[in-house]
């Protein structure tokens, strides 16, 4: 059987690591790919697929317009329009979210077990799916910190949808509170030099990127003794679920992680 990653730039991607290396646990002869792909090209690509393939994980930018095109889809990817992995099975395509539930057992891994509060840096397909996530936490309210309000507007509909109060704040507007969960889905040069400053006004720390790393944000979490998930505890997490629903067997997040790490290695 065939899998592959969806995505641009895609040549980054450590799922083609993780992924292998569940199959090598599980001693399955699949293979897995990165292909490149845009928006508008991602429509014919799943039209034309043979009977060898069995799934997807979908990354930027084609995590929205996976959930547009996938008609039979999960609650989580109903509820966020947001898609990160697709199922071929012999009905047809089915898109899910294993980024909610990855991030949730991400969290709980590092000792986050719940968070009443959240403030998200970015306000992207990631930020929806994180913001989802908090709320089946246990989150009150959540704030989205971005360059252009209008950019965090489809995510605050799906935090308004999940029952959290929500309020939208500019990059560059002062902290007032501090907030249980920090969650970063942005580059670090976006935060810079207010690192420490947004560090200090959390309880812990979820920064989604994992390269480079340690990221400003991680670093000043460090300094001042404040939790940090990484974005490869993320990254190992969702790809585990990916893996099982692909192929019904479980595989350790913690495999797949340790398979992520050896591939940064060599970069």
């Amino acid at each position: 059987m065939r899998c592959a990653v969806l995505g641009s730039p895609i040549a980054h991607s450590l799922s083609p690591a993780m992924h292998r290396a569940a199959y090598a646990e599980l001693g399955l002869d699949w293979t897995y790919e990165a292909v490149e792909l845009e928006e508008d090209t991602l429509e014919a690509f799943l039209s034309a697929l043979g009977d060898d393939v069995r799934g997807f994980s979908v990354t930027a930018p084609l995590k929205r317009r996976t959930a547009e095109l996938v008609g039979e889809a999960t609650e989580i990817v109903g509820r966020l329009g947001v898609a990160n992995t697709i199922i071929v099975e012999d009905t047809g395509l089915r898109s899910d979210n294993t980024d909610v539930p990855g991030a949730i057992a991400a969290l709980h891994e590092r000792g986050v077990e719940r968070a009443t509060s959240a403030r998200i840096l970015g306000g992207g397909a990631t930020a929806a799916s994180m913001a989802y996530a908090v709320s089946i936490m246990g989150a009150e309210r959540v704030e989205f910190v971005v360059r252009e309000p209008s950019r965090a507007s489809a995510a605050a509909q799906v935090a308004k949808a999940a029952g959290l109060e929500v309020t939208i704040h500019t990059v560059d507007e002062p902290l007032i509170d501090k907030l249980d969960l920090l969650i970063s889905t942005v580059p670090g040069d976006v935060v810079g030099s207010r690192s420490h400053e947004f560090v200090e006004s959390s309880r812990a720390v979820f920064d989604v990127v994992y390269d480079p790393w340690p990221t400003p944000l991680a670093k000043a979490a460090e300094q001042a003794d404040v939790r940090v998930v990484s974005g490869l505890d993320l990254l190992a997490h969702q790809a585990a679920l990916q893996v099982e629903l692909m192929t019904g067997t479980q595989v350790s997040p913690q495999l797949l992680r340790k398979a992520a790490l050896a591939a940064l290695a060599t970069r």
